[in-house]
């Protein structure tokens, strides 16, 4: 861990200039930086690190690679995050400009500009200092969808402390995992969220974390009043957010930390089945946000940017804590759900607010799709949206038919839609198309981003001809791409460059292909057993190992199957200690294990399909065949080879709905 403690004094290299004419205007300015990075790499990232973050103490040395893959990234330079995202737009003539426009689930709106988020995280970081919170401290922060939650990040990152942000959809248990594992000494958390028009909890549930097992390092629960809603009290343990604000000054100097110092801890599903503690650098992360805002979404001073992810998400970190604010945008950050109070709702806010960059999830788009086609009311057609000039998708591939219908509806045929491919693991975005440059083919992520040499090999590390497909990696280091694992390096090295690709290659554990003709790539799908479910990572593996501590399952398997609204849907076959259920005991005892499963992981978790049988599917050495499952869960035909399945007459037991 890099930290650095020196005298707190203003930066030594002048704030560069935020939203200049940074735009890829064409083609032929992609290939450009396309060979400016592959003829110099280290002068390439070296530029746009001293072009887009203001550096305490400029860096000398640009890339080691003599530990790879653990490679560090301006080592010996000093800067700070909330610093470069905040403090710089004090002096540009930004320090009255918008930062945030926040809606809340009932409707209400709430406004901060930049000078005034700036107090706000000086006095929440002054905060966490005078609670014992010092630089490289870990904390955990459980909030809703708020202006409250970038305060919190930014409050980490100002004074050194790592965050480590947890959706608010996640149980106690899958709260308790990431405190344990992270090693955390606080949580910044709410009473209660508001999703739906519905009051959910959020305080009791990191109550119920905290009296597991390996907990008594955190000692301070910080609570920000969301709703008033009743809660449990801890004294001196648990305090208010508001009454801890009002007891600080609005200035505070920031720690200025090594540019390989850990900004935060981010936990992603893996196929094991425990989730992987993504920790991400100041420096290399921080300049990808900023320069992937200003590329991919062409961000001009004027703009109204919306990007409908949680902060929960690595999505929420790039594209709504950090890259908006290291380029001094005006973001609109939501509270509540596309459907509530009805399935217009993004339509209406985007009149209302302007807004002219809008990014989003597929699935969202398929499930407003589907309300256009029966409510002509929530049709994007009936509302303004004019202002609309750029769209984008995010998290999962998104099928040609809906990006046609977000481009003619929602973009009037006038904006462009980027489908961009980027990981938790890689910072931010990968391989997406260019406004105003990438020619736009629906369902296709295009081409890398410069810097990023993508490719497609086969099994053995083999580059792959176009038009056909296979593991899509990452030949070079870049600097936004994960550092470790926390605390595991051996998962971290063998996950991302196994062996058998070599040991060089950098594996995101997707499949792709490369069309024949134009070298684009599309993005066919994991190569691991991790489901996309609208939009989110869940390791099946996980899924399994909740269900397996029921008291009454004695085996379970989880797989994917297509589903044209969220994308896959968790099916799960169930092999109980008693007998098969059937009819509407079967029925009945499925809902008791999704509640169950969203009890241990999350209502995310919760499988769509459960069937029961008699015993699963194996080979003669006991191994679960679950290419056979996924097959019987997509309701194929079985035309498969089963010479190797022991029991193969079981899978006519989960041939049925539960």
């Amino acid at each position: 861990m890099s930290t650095v403690a020196i005298n707190h004094q203003a930066p030594e290299t002048a704030a560069p200039p935020l939203l200049t004419d940074t735009a890829i205007d064409g083609m032929a300015a992609y290939e450009a930086l396309v060979n400016e990075a592959r003829s110099d790499r280290t002068g390439f990232w070296a530029r746009l690190a001293r072009e887009h973050l203001s550096w305490h103490r400029p860096f000398t040395k640009v890339l080691d690679e003599s530990n790879a893959p653990f490679f560090k990234w301006f080592d010996d330079g000093l800067l700070n995050a909330s610093y470069n995202c905040l403090d710089r737009h004090l002096h540009d003539g930004n320090a009255n400009k918008t930062a945030i426009i926040f809606e809340a689930d009932d409707g209400s709106v709430t406004t901060i500009t930049y000078r005034q988020l700036h107090a706000r995280v000086c006095r929440l970081a002054n905060a966490l200092r005078a609670r014992g919170i010092v630089c490289g401290d870990r904390v955990m922060i459980y909030l809703p969808m708020s202006i409250e939650g970038v305060v919190a990040m930014q409050a980490c990152a100002r004074i050194g402390a790592l965050h480590s942000v947890v959706f608010g959809g996640f149980s106690a248990k899958s709260l308790h995992e990431r405190m344990v594992d992270v090693g955390a000494v606080a949580v910044i958390t709410a009473d209660e969220q508001m999703r739906g028009g519905k009051n959910l909890p959020l305080k009791s549930v990191v109550d119920e974390a905290l009296k597991m097992a390996g907990t008594d390092g955190i000692h301070t629960v910080i609570v920000y009043r969301r709703t008033g809603g009743s809660i449990l009290w801890d004294e001196p343990r648990d305090c208010w957010l508001h009454e801890l604000e009002a007891a600080q000054p609005d200035t505070c100097e920031p720690e200025w930390v090594g540019a390989e110092h850990p900004l935060f801890v981010l936990y992603t599903s893996g196929s094991t089945g425990t989730p992987k503690g993504v920790q991400h650098s100041t420096a290399g992360y921080l300049l990808w946000a900023a320069v992937t805002m200003k590329w991919t979404f062409d961000l001009r001073t004027d703009d109204v940017y919306w990007c409908t992810a949680d902060i929960g998400w690595i999505t929420g970190h790039s594209y709504i804590c950090y890259g908006p604010t290291a380029v001094g945008a005006t973001q609109v950050i939501f509270e509540g759900v596309p459907t509530w109070p009805d399935a217009g709702r993004f339509w209406e806010m985007i009149a209302r607010h302007k807004v002219s960059i809008f990014y989003t999830a597929p699935t969202a788009i398929r499930s407003l799709i589907k309300a256009a086609e029966t409510n002509s009311g929530v049709h994007p057609r009936r509302f303004d949206l004019d202002s609309l000039r750029l769209l984008g998708t995010v998290g999962e591939p998104i099928n040609p038919s809906a990006w046609e219908w977000f481009a003619r509806e929602v973009g009037g045929g006038r904006c462009p839609v980027l489908d961009t491919f980027w990981q938790t693991e890689t910072g931010g975005h990968m391989i997406t198309p260019l406004p105003g440059a990438t020619p736009l083919v629906a369902g296709s992520c295009t081409l890398p981003l410069p810097g990023i040499e993508a490719a497609i090999v086969d099994e053995t590390g083999c580059e792959l001809p176009n038009g056909q497909g296979g593991l899509l990696v990452v030949k070079e280091p870049w600097p936004s791409m994960l550092r470790a694992i926390w605390g595991n390096p051996q998962r971290f090295r063998s996950g991302y460059y196994p062996a058998d690709l070599g040991g060089k290659l950098y594996l995101a554990g997707d499949g792709a292909i490369r069309d024949a003709q134009t070298g684009y790539f599309t993005i066919t799908g994991r190569i691991d057993d991790v489901l996309n479910v609208s939009g989110h990572r869940m390791g099946t593996m996980e899924i399994e190992s909740a269900l397996a501590a029921h008291p009454l399952v004695a085996e379970a398997a989880v797989v994917g199957r297509p589903d044209e609204t969220i994308g896959e849907a968790i099916v799960a076959f169930v092999v109980l200690k008693g007998p098969r259920p059937q009819g509407t005991e079967a029925r009945q005892l499925a809902d008791q294990l999704r509640a169950w499963v969203g009890k241990e992981i999350g209502p995310i978790a919760k499988p769509k399909e459960i069937r029961f049988g008699d015993s699963m599917p194996k080979t003669r050495s006991g191994k679960v065949v679950r290419r056979l499952l996924r097959s019987v869960a997509k309701g194929e035909t079985l035309a498969q080879d089963m010479s190797t399945v022991e029991n193969p007459a079981v899978l006519r037991q989960f041939g049925h709905h539960e």
